[in-house]
């Protein structure tokens, strides 16, 4: 059976899964469809919080950015395993216990404030936009490729399967959908690992592998790595090359970002405990430490088996480089989807692939007769074009690409829903029409859902970037916006609304108005010119993936600062916060 018919067999049966569950799991009313009724197990809820929270972002495109940065791709490591530990800890539990449907909902009654609330759902808004349209791209990248239909009809499809499950389904439905794309996600990730891990160090264990001696040459895989890519002209890979400011930045605005992302929080809103919650967390934590810990693996061996797939000799003898009428049918394949491109610059019928914009290796492959790097590979392809590129059964090359839509979906669905529950509880219940009926606030959130999945669709056309790069400004945005008035509204009983609502302006703006001047996150759309994306021209050599905290210790000052030149919270407000401190087992 070819390739293409196996993928259309395996993906279609992970559709049919997940659109059979959101019917058997659909929701009857707004309870069920904003937070699955709170009767969600514990492990259930680990599984579908793993899932929520482990997107494209971290299936298709975080083991491709350590492919390529090495080292400094372990901030995303990092950043999104520590925040995941701070918001379990410090925030879930508390958010639970105050049993609301929302993270809106919490600040606006915490903040005794309509308009905090409203502020609220802006920032989420924004934040779950910017999300998502990482997501779609991802989505776009797996249809484009093993489905062979046009990057339009693939998100169409995976708008198509979103829509089922995530309008009719509510919360319920994401829920236990979200438990299946997590076993699909898993397998999809660690099959093709175990199997290349045996391949390149006879080591089924990919964590182990990743440290282990190549089969037969006495050498290990990360040594043999680092004389590789500097033979060529890039970066060793086990040294950094990012400044360190930059790299506890982006690490630091991850972690916030993470503790602050409201598709995340409100999975704790859906068991039936407060001690649910903290035992979900948990499990949580162990589900997502093993894609975790095999990213670095998957990543070092995908740059390994790419790098002796186009340079098989010497580097600089004659016979060295890849011929071109001899590259590998993956090569030409996804050369279609546009994400691989390479281009004969020097006219000798091979593949240079180097780093040309190194000035000190320059002079060397000048004389080696390369006038220039001949290839270019998006990196978000190297989960996904890993196991061609290894060689390995046309069976685990579809099932990773049922592995990275699932993935990209688990996460839009539940950020789609955390968007419609703002409009249609937030903002409809809760501001508009207050007296709204059970059902016409249902029918409410499932209008708002269809049109938040058009609007994502639309995102994934053309996002602003490679994924997890655009996953990294929703995580900032996160971070400065909503994480310093969930934490001082849970720990500092004098916060109150005007520092409240000024706090999140202030945080969001900033960090919105430096993501969009270096990277033109939405905007670039309209054709706007933007300041160049060039470290020297950072705030204190701040990344935009990193400005997150600055933007966060700016809301953290400023909702200080203008909570105690105002008005205090009313007494039944600092009692509310104290009775949410206080541990109880429900």
């Amino acid at each position: 059976m070819e390739l293409k018919t196996l993928t259309y067999i395996v993906v279609g049966a992970s559709f049919a899964l997940y659109i059979g569950i959101a019917i058997w799991s659909r929701a009857h009313n707004t309870r069920d469809f904003y937070i699955a009724g709170k009767s969600v197990s514990p492990i259930a809820n680990g599984m579908a919080t793993a899932a929520d929270w482990m997107s494209a972002a971290s299936f298709i495109s975080m083991a491709g950015l350590i492919a390529f940065l090495g080292y400094d791709g372990s901030v995303y490591l990092m950043g999104w395993t520590g925040g995941y530990v701070l918001l379990a800890l410090f925030l879930a539990p508390y958010l639970r216990k105050f049993g609301k449907y929302t993270v809106p909902e919490f600040i606006g009654e915490r903040y005794y404030s309509s308009t905090a609330r409203i502020v609220a759902v802006i920032c989420l808004i924004f934040i779950s936009f910017t999300y998502v349209a990482g997501q779609m791209r991802g989505v776009g990248i797996v249809f484009s490729r093993f489905l062979e239909v046009d990057v339009t009809v693939g998100l169409m499809i995976g708008m198509g399967v979103v829509f089922i499950y995530a309008v009719l389904g509510g919360m319920k439905g994401i829920t236990y959908t979200q438990v299946a794309q997590y076993c699909v996600l898993i397998f999809a990730y660690t099959v093709p690992a175990i199997f290349i891990g045996l391949q390149i160090t006879g080591n089924a264990i990919p964590q182990l592998a990743f440290g282990s001696e190549i089969t037969g040459t006495g050498v290990g895989l990360l040594d043999k790595l680092d004389d590789i890519v500097v033979s060529l002209g890039f970066n060793q890979y086990t040294s950094g090359s990012k400044s360190r400011i930059d790299i506890f930045c982006i690490t630091l605005a991850l972690m916030a970002g993470t503790a602050g992302l409201p598709h995340v929080i409100v999975r704790f809103f859906t068991v039936p405990k407060v001690k649910d919650a903290r035992t979900s967390a948990g499990y949580a934590l162990l589900f997502i430490a093993i894609l975790y810990t095999t990213a670095p693996a998957v990543g070092a061996m995908a740059r390994y088996n790419l790098i002796n797939t186009v340079q098989p000799g010497e580097v600089g003898s004659a016979d060295g480089n890849l011929r071109y009428e001899d590259r590998p049918d993956w090569m030409d394949t996804w050369q279609r989807t546009g994400l691989v491109s390479f281009e004969d610059k020097n006219g000798d019928g091979r593949i240079q692939y180097y780093d040309d914009t190194n000035a000190e290796f320059a002079e060397k492959a000048a004389a080696y007769g390369w006038k220039g790097n001949e290839l270019t590979v998006d990196r978000d392809i190297m989960v996904l074009a890993n196991p061609e590129i290894a060689g390995l059964p046309d069976w685990v090359i579809a099932l990773v690409a049922a592995g990275g839509i699932a993935a990209a979906l688990s996460t839009a669905a539940g950020l789609l829903l955390v968007i419609s529950a703002a409009i249609s509880h937030d903002l409809i219940k809760g501001i508009f029409v207050p007296d709204i009926s059970d059902k016409g606030e249902l029918l409410a959130g499932r209008i708002a859902a269809a049109f938040a999945i058009l609007i994502a669709g639309y995102l994934g056309f053309d996002p602003p970037g490679w994924v997890a790069q655009v996953v990294a400004f929703a995580f900032g945005l996160a971070a400065a916006s909503l994480f310093p008035v969930i934490v001082l509204g849970i720990f500092f009983k004098r916060a109150n609304k005007q520092g409240a609502i000024a706090g999140m302006l202030t945080g969001l703006l900033f960090t919105y108005g430096y993501i969009e001047y270096f990277k033109g996150l939405f905007l670039k759309w309209a054709g706007a010119p933007w300041g160049e994306n060039v470290a020297s021209n950072w705030w204190f050599g701040i990344s935009p993936e990193g400005i997150g905290v600055i933007g966060a210790i700016f809301s953290f000052t400023v909702i200080i600062v203008v909570s105690y030149m105002t008005p205090p919270p009313p007494e039944r407000i600092q009692r509310l916060v104290e009775n949410i401190r206080i541990p109880r087992s429900a």
